[in-house]
């Protein structure tokens, strides 16, 4: 039980982490479906932190590799920002090919860093090992507790103030309300949906690192995420939105996803005799039913998905 719970709550950060991400970009009026690149991304600008600067000592190395997380989060969602805010591209398509462009990119630069250092070493895996020691906060008795648990509760609360308690916050949500109306008043438009984007960038970086240490101490980065980034944006659109809502959704979502980790230690489900790939469908199977049954329900921002063209009103 207590493993189930320590998987519960890791996946659940991940999921809650990167759901923020999409909510910050879709209530400024970007469709942010390039999560699982930038996760990829943010993984990748960790695992190297930890590969160069594992020396360091642990408060030290957490918070370098939360920094290279965040800066290769958001330096790759400044693609999205540029193309879909200035070139006003098609934003689903650009989620996409940010997709496709994050695990491929990922993988050429490991390989490319692998072969400098050993000729015959042609994978696309980063170790980790004693680096991920640090991770670790405190044991209560066999559940371990993470500090990207304790972050990720402390991002939740920090992305509910500021989106509902601040000045920032209100014109972010009416940029992805009614845009037009926010620059009549002096709001630029832009400029908020630049933020928007990059702060998905920030929690979808640390997303991606998060979810490569949780259980493991070595990636393949031509795995990708799994369809975190996916699963993602069904919390988020489950949480209609809004970062309590998020959490809770996250803690569902998690839960299938660690029943496929730790199936075999209940008696119960281990007699069902289900295959295990049955439980490592279910969270995506889940997704699937959220959404058919919710999404026509759901209250997404209004002008989400939609350029904005200063000079139409």
């Amino acid at each position: 039980m207590a493993l189930l719970l320590q998987y519960t709550l890791i996946y659940a950060s991940v999921l809650m982490l990167v759901a923020l991400g999409g909510c910050f970009s879709e209530r400024s009026g970007v469709i942010n479906l390039g999560l699982e690149g930038t996760m990829v991304m943010g993984a990748l600008g960790g695992a190297l932190v930890m590969k160069y600067m594992g020396d360091l000592p642990a408060a030290l190395m957490i918070a370098a590799v939360i920094l290279g997380s965040v800066i290769f989060g958001m330096l790759y969602t400044l693609l999205l920002a540029v193309s879909a805010i200035n070139f006003k591209a098609d934003q689903t398509l650009v989620g996409t090919a940010m997709n496709l462009l994050g695990t491929a990119a990922a993988t050429v630069i490991v390989k490319a860093i692998n072969m400098a250092e050993n000729v015959n070493n042609v994978s696309s895996s980063i170790q980790y090992i004693e680096q991920r020691k640090a991770f670790a906060a405190f044991k209560i008795g066999n559940f371990e507790v993470s500090w990207f648990m304790i972050l990720a509760v402390l991002l939740l609360i920090a992305a509910h103030v500021i989106l509902y308690k601040t000045r920032f916050g209100l014109r972010l949500r009416a940029c992805g309300e009614h845009p037009q109306a926010a620059d009549s008043v002096g709001i630029n438009v832009y400029k908020m949906r630049y933020a928007g984007v990059l702060i998905s960038g920030f929690f979808g970086g640390i997303g991606g690192i998060v979810y490569i240490t949780a259980g493991v101490s070595e990636w393949k980065f031509e795995n990708g995420v799994a369809g975190f980034g996916f699963l993602a944006l069904a919390v988020m659109i489950f949480g209609q939105w809004e970062p309590k809502l998020i959490g809770l959704a996250a803690l569902l979502f998690g839960l299938f996803r660690a029943l496929s980790n730790v199936y075999s230690g209940f008696d119960v489900l281990e007699a069902l005799q289900i295959p295990s790939a049955v439980y490592n469908m279910l969270p995506y199977i889940i997704s699937l039913v959220v959404l058919a049954l919710f999404s026509r329900n759901s209250r997404a921002p209004k002008a989400e998905g939609i350029p904005y063209d200063k000079g139409q009103r």
